[in-house]
């Protein structure tokens, strides 16, 4: 297109030894031309209006630079937009990377079997080992989950315990809590097993600055090594609009 319009416009500069847009080139003495009332002149080569009725090609020349002109305005308007919703789908995305919550811990790190109470009041449980903690929303410290982002969560907890013996009473007792209130738990407390295992899981609404913890219920306890077998976990399925 660029080589088309330079050979246009070369033809239209070749041209202009016959005529321009401006009338005949003026010679040097001349003066100027004498406009006489009631007398038209001859506005066939000198006036734009009708130029494109004495050279076509001129013609088509001038338009192919004004639509030029055109598009080009048209792409950079279009370029802008599309640079300013990149733009907003970059900074979209940034915050849904910020936002991510999901967690898995389970209760211990190491190899030995150990148990982790009875204790004489209700007591949240600290995990000490975790797999995963995006958003570093699971305090490892103080064994809370602070909700950051609201929305609906996937909630798992298992829970293990080993009586040691037979005869010893087995009481493996939990609890899922939000906010220090518990909505949903698993109980297991007699003296015919020896051991056993619990789950919960629940998928709940929760808003930010919520509190989730797993609590062991007085006079219970629980065992664990290597192979995990008490974990809570939790993530983000669908955040609030």
């Amino acid at each position: 297109m660029k080589a088309f319009v330079l050979l246009c416009l070369l033809h239209a500069a070749a041209g202009m030894t016959e005529f321009s847009w401006n009338g005949p080139p003026a010679v040097k003495g001349d003066s100027p031309p004498t406009i006489i009332p009631g007398v038209e002149r001859d506005v066939s080569i000198t006036d734009p209006v009708h130029a494109c009725t004495v050279d076509k090609l001129s013609c088509e020349c001038c338009k192919m630079v004004a639509e030029t002109k055109r598009l080009k305005t048209y792409f950079d308007s279009t370029l802008t937009h599309l640079e300013m919703e990149l733009e907003k789908a970059n900074k979209s995305f940034a915050t849904l990377k910020d936002s991510r919550v999901a967690f898995s811990v389970s209760l211990y790190p190491g190899d030995n079997f150990k148990c982790y109470g009875p204790f004489g009041v209700d007591t949240v449980i600290t995990y000490q080992y975790s797999f995963i903690n995006l958003g570093m929303a699971y305090n490892m410290n103080s064994g809370i989950f602070t909700v950051t982002l609201p929305g609906v969560y996937s909630l798992a907890v298992t829970s293990f315990s080993d009586a040691g013996s037979p005869g010893n009473v087995l009481a493996v007792c939990t609890s899922l809590q939000v906010n220090g209130q518990a909505v949903a738990a698993s109980r297991e407390l007699n003296w015919n097993d020896q051991e056993d295992s619990t789950t919960i899981a629940v998928a709940l609404k929760l808003n930010a600055g919520d509190k989730v913890s797993v609590n062991l219920a007085r006079g219970c306890f629980l065992c664990d090594d290597y192979s995990h077998y008490n974990t809570f976990s939790a993530f983000l399925l669908y955040a609030d609009a």
